[in-house]
């Protein structure tokens, strides 16, 4: 009968079918004895003072506690939008280059504020070529129209965690009211000290209301960029001294 192999300790002869011997027997249950080599065990360790969240046990801090002046972090945020292309895929993009500032008055959410500048020509959908034609004047014309604004005019609170900010974003030249609802996600104190507060939100604008009605007709049906942008916030804002 033809012989088999299974794993044994290594020196160790393995058995041929049919003979009834175990020569390695001994050598075989003295690895058995050899304990088990630990297994990695995740072991949690408390994050250091200057690293803990800010946050309560089951809520957020209110931001009654937070009143103050804050510069948005541009490198720790993002202001970056979505269409459709072609009416079946969204194409995602993202500004580069911004600045900005929040005024929290947690006792009067109403007198809160918010002040946003963005460089048009840091519009970014990693494809140059369609990076480019964004910029002329079939959409922001950014050589005549460097900056994208916007203003607030009022705020109100509309649950513990949600806010909702009025004012004039300015595209191309063009001024038009907007309401942007956003969460406040928390605020926490970074290893440097900074306090920081976090808020996300969306808008869906339309880009004809700022004078860019360029599109191409497909031969399908439908259009090739949709007249729908969905704006999207993700801001990280550090308090001021």
């Amino acid at each position: 009968m033809a012989s088999y192999r299974r794993h044994t300790p290594s020196g160790c002869r393995a058995p041929v079918a049919g003979t009834g011997s175990y020569r390695y027997g001994r050598a075989l249950r003295h690895a058995r004895a050899v304990p088990e080599a630990p297994r990695n065990r995740l072991v949690r360790h408390p994050a250091p003072n200057h690293l803990r969240s800010l946050h309560m046990t089951d809520s957020v801090i209110p931001l009654s506690e937070l009143t103050g002046t804050y510069t948005i972090d541009p490198t720790h945020s993002r202001i970056g939008f979505f269409a459709r292309h072609a009416m079946i895929t969204k194409v995602r993009g993202a500004f580069n280059e911004f600045t900005g500032t929040i005024t929290l008055d947690g006792d009067n959410p109403g007198k809160s504020s918010a002040h946003v500048s963005i460089r048009a020509d840091s519009i970014d959908t990693r494809n140059d070529q369609r990076d480019g034609h964004l910029r002329t004047n079939d959409f922001l014309d950014a050589p005549n129209f460097p900056t994208l604004e916007f203003v607030s005019t009022g705020a109100e609170q509309l649950s513990p965690s949600t806010y909702r900010l009025t004012g004039n974003l300015t595209i191309k030249g063009v001024a038009r009211p907007i309401s942007l609802d956003f969460e406040y996600t928390g605020a926490a104190r970074d290893p440097y000290g900074n306090l920081r507060v976090g808020f996300e939100g969306t808008q869906v604008v339309s880009r004809k209301d700022y004078g860019m009605t360029w599109n191409a007709t497909l031969e399908t049906g439908g259009v090739l960029v949709s007249d729908k942008v969905t704006l999207e916030f993700e801001v990280s804002a550090v308090k001021n001294p």
